[in-house]
Formats: structure tokens, C-alpha cells, sequence
């Protein structure tokens, strides 16, 4: 790890049921079930709809449990997606932290930057259903994987002089939001790749 890359936000996020019980922690196994159950049904649920029209009630009959029962283990559908999501931003995490650069240390600020706008366009793209479900409006920079991603990018501007990175780390941000991505994809007919070279032109402009 580098001087000031960021603590993975896997260790101390408070997401609810964020990763799986680890086998003998005491999950019975009806839980354990249910538990799979929900997850898989939402996942079938926020790609077949606009997940922000499915509901508890949705959720908790396509996967053949109470109300109750999906209550017990999630407040609301954003912490079912957020549930789901979040085994894939850890992946991402990872690679940031430990993996080979220029996504990992290793490499300028500016190819750093470029590799991790790539990697977040292909997760956003494989993952959008559950992005739209969970990181949402002001539900987005309450996440832990958010207070990750902006820990990254400030510690990439701390490397460029007079960067102003507390409010640069956000506005770097911000061509990530899900609802844009949506926007510029489905509505606009925009290609990933495209929008990965430009946040890449962006990235080496700013930190090049």
C-alpha cells in the first residue's frame, strides 16, 4: 500500500448485510436461505424494472418469504441493492489497493485516475440496475464505497501541487453518478468506451 491510499471501506462499512455470513458464524440455515433468496429475487427484480419502482412488498413475494422476514434483514429496497452491489465495489477496492497498476499504486496520478474511471464505466455498466437501486440522490454519498472512491481520488490529488482536493475529489466524482451514466448509455446511445476516453482526457488533463 502507498502512503495515504485509502483504508478498505469493506472493513468498516455499516451497509446492512453488506457481505455474506462467513460459513460457521452462527447464520442458521433457514436465515442463511432466506438470505439468498432475497438477494437473488431483488437482483431479478432491478434488472427486469427500473429498481427504483420495486418495492419491499415486490421483493418479498417473488422471493416467497414474509414481509416480515425481509424487514428483519433490510430497512428499505436501497439496502437490498446496496446488499448486492457492494460484493462487486469490493472487487474494485481491491484492485485500487493491492492489484497492479495503473489501476493500483504503481503508476502517475493521472493514469490512476484514468484506470479507475474505466473500471467504475464497466461496473456501472454490468451493474447499473443495482447502482440505480442503491447510490441514488443524496443516498449516493452516504455510502461507505463513495467515502472509498473519494479517499482515492484525494489522495491522487494530493500528489499534484495546488490541487485543491477537497473540492476537486467530489467534482471528479460526479460524471460516476448512476442516474448520468443512465442518461448518457440509454438515452443518448453513448458507448462506454466513449465515455471512458473522455473521463481519461479529463483525468490527464487535471493530473497530467
Amino acid at each position: 500500500m502507498e502512503d495515504g491510499d485509502p483504508t478498505p471501506v469493506h472493513q468498516v462499512t455499516t451497509r446492512p448485510d453488506a457481505t455474506p455470513h462467513p460459513e460457521g458464524s452462527g447464520e442458521r440455515a433457514d436465515a442463511a436461505l432466506n438470505r439468498s433468496r432475497i438477494l437473488a429475487a431483488a437482483e431479478r427484480l432491478f434488472a427486469e424494472n427500473d429498481p427504483r419502482t420495486v418495492t419491499m412488498r415486490d421483493i418479498a413475494r417473488e422471493a416467497g418469504v414474509g414481509r416480515a422476514t425481509l424487514y428483519r434483514r433490510y430497512p428499505d429496497t436501497g439496502s437490498v441493492a446496496v446488499a448486492l452491489l457492494d460484493e462487486h465495489e469490493r472487487r474494485l477496492q481491491e484492485a485500487i489497493m493491492h492489484g497492479p497498476p495503473p489501476l493500483g499504486p504503481g503508476a502517475p496520478p493521472a493514469e490512476r485516475l484514468a484506470a479507475f474511471y474505466t473500471a467504475t464505466v464497466d461496473l456501472l455498466d454490468r451493474h447499473l440496475p443495482l447502482a440505480l437501486g442503491a447510490e441514488t440522490g443524496h443516498k449516493r454519498f452516504a455510502t461507505g464505497a463513495y467515502t472509498f472512491w473519494r479517499a482515492h481520488v484525494g489522495t491522487l490529488l494530493a500528489e499534484v501541487p495546488g490541487a485543491d482536493r477537497e473540492a476537486l475529489a467530489d467534482q471528479l466524482l460526479a460524471p460516476l453518478d448512476p442516474d448520468l451514466f443512465a442518461h448518457q448509455r440509454d438515452t443518448i446511445g453513448m458507448t462506454t468506451e466513449r465515455m471512458s476516453r473522455a473521463l481519461s482526457w479529463t483525468a490527464h488533463r487535471l493530473l497530467g
